[in-house]
């Protein structure tokens, strides 16, 4: 416990494309999805707002409705094969490193049920918020103000890790650093207004 009660600061991970790779997963609950409801749901198109929430998603594809249903059909086939998905041994050893000096939380729009899925093997994280536990999600900035009181921390010594245009809107509407993990899904141009990094270690020179 004394360990604990000198940690004042905060490292808040995204969890898709950050801390692990779900692309396959995704593909795969689409494509399962669309084939089982009869609606054409193009992954290229859901990959261009991986961040948002599913239901916000659908509407930016122009899916008209059948929202619950969809979203029933991708939750189920994505638990299904949710065990592949593992967090990278280089950033499980970088992650160890950091909990010695940081509290260390995951904010995401996957839904808790999945999220709790694959981080609750690691024991790694102090606590995690998903799309079900905040009214508004990303890039309101709801969860992290969420995770930042129940710590009590300081806005100054907290740190948002995302990889999408939607994860710094979130922390920029939360008022707290953001940077952006090179590695993400987003690569595009527009990431280069953004503090990148290559690496979990570098976090430590912005805290």
């Amino acid at each position: 416990m004394s360990n604990l009660k000198k940690k004042n600061k905060i490292i808040i991970f995204d969890l898709d494309g950050v801390l692990i790779n779900s692309l396959p997963n995704m593909r795969k609950a689409l494509n399962l999805t669309s084939k089982k409801v009869n609606i054409k749901l193009s992954f290229k198109k859901y990959k261009k707002f991986l961040g948002l929430p599913f239901e916000k998603i659908l509407q930016n594809m122009k899916i008209k409705n059948n929202y619950k249903e969809i979203k029933k059909y991708y939750e189920f086939y994505s638990l299904k094969y949710i065990d592949k998905i593992r967090i990278k041994k280089i950033f499980l050893k970088e992650l160890k490193m950091l909990k010695k000096e940081y509290f260390l939380a995951i904010f995401t729009s996957k839904s808790k049920k999945r999220t709790k899925k694959i981080i609750s093997k690691y024991k790694i994280f102090d606590d995690y918020l998903t799309i079900d536990d905040v009214k508004k999600g990303k890039p309101m900035p709801e969860g992290l103000l969420k995770i930042l009181k129940k710590f009590n921390i300081n806005k100054k010594k907290a740190v948002y890790i995302g990889d999408s245009i939607y994860d710094y809107q979130c922390a920029k509407k939360a008022n707290i650093l953001y940077l952006h993990a090179k590695w993400g899904y987003e690569r595009s141009n527009k990431t280069k207004k953004f503090i990148n990094i290559t690496n979990f270690t570098k976090i430590k020179k912005f805290l």
